[in-house]
């Protein structure tokens, strides 16, 4: 309860103040003139005065209210280190026990993790949102349960918003030590065959260490080791690692562990260099003149990513008809250079309805032959010239074409479908128009027949004949496209048919492009989450295994999306580099920034969170000693004081905040008391006055 005096002017301020004014002038002239009750006229005036200013008692019921406490308890990776996590959370239960003991306190159990982001511990993050409702007064501190690498501590005091202690109860012991890679340069971006360089720094801390111990260094890419070699911690050490491929390259560096050391999570760094092509360079041969000729030209030209060097063949050897040379708008096909020399330098072969005519020997045609086993792509788009004498299948290619041509031709109307097998395939899955009866494009004309001896028909035509074939030859590939009326689609007849997708998916297939793989795991990052999707051919998939950076594992079912394509997400709250695999195939992903903030220093402290502390009354000091017990310090309710930290205890500040139910108000000068004192001091006046 608070009792207090309170005025309510019956006049405005300034005329009760003019009033006043007026009755001093009065009380000194009088006695200045020495008139008689001279000092009952001013206590008059003064009680007439008082009467105006309505003077009341005022008597306020307020309820006590209680000091909010916080406990911060620190969750990040850091904290599962070594026995932190169970030494946080047996501290963090004894300290809630001693706490809900006192009375007067409301306490708040607050869990600060990793955002994910790379910024590290924001404990005190954590601790802002978790006061966000708590007036200042009310707060009487915060006990904050940490290994001490907290990288959002406030410079000042002022930051928090409030007055009240800060506590550290620091985990780990003074005697830790740890190895960690520190990256200095790595590149993003690289060409495929090149060579980069990333430059990193094996850094020793903690007891007994120092620099320049030899430490063996393990280089992986995608998993796979590399090399080995020697450095220095504290040194510098450059490393080259070749871009093998297109897409990400994740190569992994991990120093060996120091003996005892705190973790190896930091021993390893991470790094991922998306590789880029140079140009794919492709060689289209045109043979027999027909109206599509221009239709993978086209398409080829179109393509940013594409060099293209095309050759229609007009005219072969045999054909003389004593044109002058000089005449002559044609060059010769310049086969040694294309077919021998610099075979191996184009990605992808096209062969558009060509006939052999004498133009390729057939010792170029082992040298294709070769080419694709090697590595090399060829596309085979055919038409009657591939069931005739002059077809390619009649030369050394033979052994890498899957369809046999059985030397017929169907030609009738007919709509192009989608092969079971075609539904799954990265190639022509979700072509548009493909999910209705018939497919939503225009018919064809013409097609070859033939058995397949090998590969797979994605696309058939009438009576389930293999119209699109692919095939893997060696480390190379094959493609077959049995019908030379795709041009049908390009012109738009009947509505036209997706000839783009298409034809730049199998180029691009044929090219080996990561994306279109038939068996493929991959894993990407979108926002908090993480997709990983499996690219299969089969009906079904098993679960996925994932490994956490801090080597967790979690199984999650895929569901599947679209035909061929299953898919999990799952939450991303580690920083660091993540394993999935299915049984068969392995990912990684690194998930936040190459140098974490979480990984930098791991060793214990008490000395980051010790000016804060030591600036609001509190300590910072750690919970048990090299070799000791746990030791929960004692928590007591302090007043006011500079100092809330003793030996062995530490103090909350128990406020005086109070909450205002009601208030009674009993004025003093107005009824009949007020009346009966100013009568009475009037008349005894004027009684005084006339003696």
């Amino acid at each position: 309860m608070v009792w207090s005096v309170s005025f309510d002017p019956l006049l405005p301020i300034w005329a009760l103040g003019t009033g006043i004014a007026l009755a001093l002038a009065l009380v000194l002239v009088s006695g200045f003139l020495k008139l008689r009750a001279w000092p009952l006229r001013a206590m008059t005036m003064a009680l007439l005065l008082l009467a105006l200013a309505n003077p009341a008692i005022e008597h306020e019921d307020r309820a006590p209210l209680s000091s909010v406490v916080a406990l911060v308890v620190d969750k990040s990776q850091s904290q599962r280190l070594a026995d932190r996590e169970s030494a946080t959370d047996a501290a963090a239960e004894e300290l809630e026990s001693r706490i809900n003991e006192l009375s007067g306190f409301d306490l708040r159990i607050l869990e600060a993790r990793n955002s994910g982001s790379g910024d590290g511990t924001e404990v005190f993050q954590t601790l802002t949102n978790g006061l966000a409702d708590v007036p200042p007064e009310r707060v009487g501190g915060a006990i904050i349960v940490t290994d001490g690498q907290i990288h959002d501590i406030p410079e000042t005091a002022e930051a928090l918003g409030f007055n009240a202690p800060i506590h550290g109860i620091i985990t780990g012991t003074a005697d830790e030590k740890d190895r960690r890679i520190v990256l200095q340069t790595a590149p993003r971006f690289g060409l495929v065959g090149s060579e980069q360089t990333v430059s990193l720094t094996v850094v020793d801390q903690g007891a007994g260490t120092g620099p320049g111990d030899p430490v063996e260094l393990t280089v992986k890419r995608d998993g796979n080791v590399i090399t080995r070699q020697t450095a220095r911690s504290g040194e510098k050490i450059d490393i080259p690692v070749e871009i093998d491929h297109g897409g990400s390259n994740i190569f992994e560096f991990e120093a060996a562990a120091l003996p005892d050391e705190l973790t190896t999570l930091n021993n390893r760094a991470v790094v991922t260099i998306d590789g880029i092509r140079e140009n794919l360079r492709v060689l289209l041969v045109s043979g027999s003149p027909h109206a599509g000729e221009r239709t993978w030209r086209n398409l080829l030209k179109s393509d940013a990513s594409v060099d293209l060097v095309h050759f229609t063949i007009l005219r072969p050897p045999e054909k003389q008809d004593g044109t002058p040379i000089n005449q002559l708008s044609l060059i010769a096909f310049p086969t040694r250079e294309l077919f021998s020399v610099k075979i191996d330098e184009f990605d992808l072969i096209i062969f558009d309805r060509y006939v052999r005519r004498g133009v390729l020997p057939m010792l170029y045609f082992d040298n294709i032959a070769r080419y694709v086993q090697d590595g090399g792509a060829v596309l085979l788009a055919g038409g009657p010239d591939y069931a005739e004498n002059g077809s390619l299948y009649r030369t050394p290619l033979a052994p890498i074409l899957p369809a046999r041509p059985t030397g017929s031709i169907l030609e009738q109307p007919f709509h192009a479908t989608l092969a079971r097998l075609g539904e799954r395939h990265p190639v022509t899955r979700g072509l548009p128009g493909a999910n209705q009866d018939p497919p939503a494009w225009s018919r064809w004309f013409r097609m070859v027949d033939t058995e397949l001896d090998a590969g797979q028909a994605l696309m058939s035509g009438p009576g389930d004949m293999p119209l699109l074939v692919l095939n893997r030859e060696g480390e190379g590939r094959v493609a077959m496209l049995l019908s030379d009326h795709v041009w049908l689609w390009a012109r738009g007849f009947e509505g036209g048919g997706p000839h783009v997708p298409l034809l730049r998916r199998l180029a691009h297939w044929l090219m080996q492009e990561p994306d279109l793989e038939e068996e493929a795991l991959t894993v990407s990052m979108r926002g908090p989450e993480l997709i990983v999707e499996r690219q299969t051919l089969g009906e079904t998939v098993g679960e996925a295994t994932i490994v956490s950076p801090t080597g967790d594992r979690r199984n999650v079912t895929m569901n599947e999306r679209e035909p061929g394509l299953w898919q999990a997400t799952v939450p991303a709250t580690e920083t660091g580099l993540y394993s999935i695999t299915d049984g068969e195939m392995t990912t990684l992903i690194h998930v936040g920034p190459q140098n974490p903030k979480e990984y930098t220093d791991v060793l214990s402290t008490t000395g980051l969170l010790a000016p804060l502390a030591q600036e609001t009354g509190g300590v910072s000091r750690r919970l048990r000693d090299i070799g000791g017990a746990a030791d929960v310090p004692r928590v007591v309710s302090m007043r006011q004081s500079a100092n809330f930290a003793g030996n062995g205890w530490i103090g909350l500040r128990a406020t005086s905040a109070s909450v205002l139910n009601g208030v009674d108000r009993y004025p003093l000068m107005i009824g009949l008391f007020g009346l009966a004192l100013l009568l009475g001091a009037l008349s005894f006046m004027w009684y005084r006055e006339g003696r």
